[in-house]
């Protein structure tokens, strides 16, 4: 048994490398919370989660003020009953984001500890059913991008090897929309896969009357239609749509995501590592999934969602969207279109440890427990 004996608490702001736009939100910053676990055997894992521009300090208070006390003493192979200690420990401010994302930094750090003295990579240590996964860009997607640059963009992608593209949709005119999703789809021709997001922004009506102009593109999914607490809205447009309905990165709850299957109310679970509370979870969710015959393409985090990708059989794309390059050695390989789960032990995410020194912003780190 190696007891939990430190943890320590940062945080980095990772500017985006690109203007990132969509229907509700721009996004002007990615704070990243990092927790570092240390047992009594001197193994460190690392987990973190995100912020998209607020709550980043609320997350890393939760932290260091609320879990990180709890969690000094207790035996590190513990995953599961740890994260149950932290959920009720926390219990007045569970289901939601910030609690989420704190239990999610320190389940992943679990993880990765548990697989580095596993001496397995994460993605045989949480399941092994594969070693790759098929990419979609969303960067090259964006809002704000003119239509000239979104066809630019896919036929680059395309050219990569790539099997498909994500572009936001939200427009106030049905035609404005239409007009950009035309001029991808007849660029890149019927073998490539475009996939929309319109990010919570429609109403069930305005949902309805988008998806016919959908259907006509054969989009391969349509995603975030509706505000993510509406399941019953959401279980009348999937019922009706010509087009699969994907939801899950705004949902916080395994429980969630089971009304989610159970009302067929979605077709594609999109499930986030960070937002659901940690790969615990996450993998619970995707489990449950397949026992519905329903496939999982996370959002975000393609760094971390790599490795649990390859762990599930139910999981046939991986979104590619950047996010560590500036506190990591290298980032994920990737090779005509299809990414690879590193097979060395742990998350098989290369931190640049230094790099995250630097970046660290002022006050936000916190060393609890005994002082290494």
């Amino acid at each position: 048994m190696a007891k939990i004996v430190n943890i320590e608490v940062m945080m980095v702001d990772l500017m985006p490398k690109v203007k990132r736009t969509d229907a509700i939100q721009s996004f002007v910053k990615q704070e990243t919370p990092i927790v570092i676990i240390t047992d009594a055997d001197g193994v460190k894992g690392c987990g973190y989660s995100y912020t998209i521009g607020t709550g980043g300090s609320s997350v890393i208070h939760l932290i260091v003020d609320h879990l990180a006390p709890l969690l000094i003493g207790k035996d590190a192979r513990y995953i599961e009953k740890i994260w149950h200690d932290m959920l009720f420990h926390t219990h007045a401010t569970a289901v939601g984001a910030i609690t989420s994302l704190a239990m999610a930094a320190i389940d992943i750090a679990l993880w990765d500890l548990k697989s580095i003295k596993a001496n397995n990579p994460l993605y045989i240590e949480a399941g092994g059913a594969k070693d790759e996964i098929q990419l979609y860009s969303t960067e090259g997607g964006w809002l704000h991008i003119e239509t000239e640059q979104l066809v630019d963009d896919a036929l680059n992608m395309q050219a990569q090897g790539f099997k498909g593209a994500k572009i936001k949709i939200g427009k106030q005119f049905v035609a404005d929309d239409e007009k950009r999703l035309k001029a991808v789809r007849e660029a890149v021709g019927d073998h490539f896969n475009i996939m929309v997001d319109a990010n919570q922004s429609f109403s069930l009506s305005e949902a309805k009357r988008r998806d016919k102009m959908l259907t006509a593109y054969e989009i391969g999914w349509f995603e975030e239609p509706l505000p993510a607490d509406d399941i019953l809205a959401h279980q009348k447009l999937t019922a009706s749509s010509g087009v699969p309905i994907a939801v899950g990165e705004s949902i916080y709850s395994l429980s969630q995501f089971k009304d989610y299957l159970a009302l067929n109310a979605c077709d594609i679970i999109q499930v986030d590592v960070a937002r659901i509370g940690g790969i615990t979870p996450w993998l619970k969710v995707a489990h449950m999934a397949e026992a519905f015959n329903v496939s999982v393409c996370p959002h975000f985090l393609m760094e971390l969602h790599v490795s649990l990708c390859c762990a599930i059989n139910n999981a046939p794309w991986l979104e590619y969207i950047p996010q560590l390059d500036a506190i990591t050695h290298k980032s994920i390989d990737i090779q005509n279109g299809i990414a690879r789960p590193s097979k060395k032990p742990g998350l098989g995410i290369d931190w640049d440890f230094e790099a995250i020194a630097e970046l660290r912003i002022d006050g936000a780190y916190f060393n609890i427990g005994k002082q290494l």
